[in-house]
């Protein structure tokens, strides 16, 4: 298998789709001039634990259990890097509104501090929080003056859900013009497959999927 398909998916894509996706390959970069987008590390994905999502699904049906909790320390090492080498950090939340949801899932209505960012990832002064009320953090909102004010021309790219919130800011990220990179072990899903699928899709078609540890040795290189 050749590097650019040695990821996540890799158990779950056939050899034959493989062959069909081949003229995708490319090589993968962090794009010039980028800044980090931390989508939705909100309260409410962490509720419960680290446990398996089945075991908290019931009693927090926004959580998504272990596999958020396990993306926490490559998380933090991307945040820190970022900061090192200067980029801009935006993070995304969601804004609690009678109505109004990102998905159609049903639920419980969320309670004050559902949606502030998580205590592992904190906000620092410089950096940008996003309110959204749909998927994508472009819809209607202000991220895009944000980032045409910075001069940004790429976006790295973390959080969640994958096949959610992320995917959707991806390809918005792309129809606007920017250069994507989704930093694989930085975002997790509910379903381990619908994460391993949308991964699969953004990095055919609209992102350079790579490890949080390929990131930092590409922006270790750009400093």
């Amino acid at each position: 298998m050749n590097a650019f398909e040695d990821h996540c998916w890799k158990d779950v894509v056939s050899a034959d789709v493989l062959h069909l996706y081949r003229h995708y390959s490319r090589a993968v970069k962090v794009g010039p001039r980028p800044a980090l987008l931390l989508i939705d590390l909100y309260n409410l994905v962490y509720a419960g634990g680290p446990r398996p999502i089945a075991e908290v699904a019931d009693a927090y049906p926004s959580s998504c259990g272990i596999e958020a909790w396990n993306a926490i320390p490559p998380t933090v090492r991307l945040i820190a890097e970022a900061r090192r080498s200067g980029l801009p950090v935006f993070y995304s939340t969601g804004v609690p509104r009678a109505g109004v949801k990102a998905t159609l899932r049903t639920g419980s209505e969320a309670a004050a501090g559902d949606f502030d960012i998580h205590d592992a990832f904190a906000p620092e002064d410089d950096d940008t929080i996003i309110a959204k009320e749909r998927a994508s953090v472009f819809f209607g909102t202000l991220f895009t003056v944000h980032l045409a004010r910075l001069g940004i021309q790429s976006v790295i790219i973390a959080g969640e859900s994958t096949s959610g919130c992320v995917r959707a800011s991806v390809v918005d990220a792309y129809s606007h013009g920017y250069h994507v990179t989704v930093a694989e072990d930085c975002c997790f899903d509910r379903s381990p497959l619908s994460h391993k699928i949308g991964l699969f899709d953004m990095h055919h078609k609209y992102a350079d999927v790579m490890t949080s540890a390929e990131i930092v040795d590409h922006l270790s290189a750009m400093r």
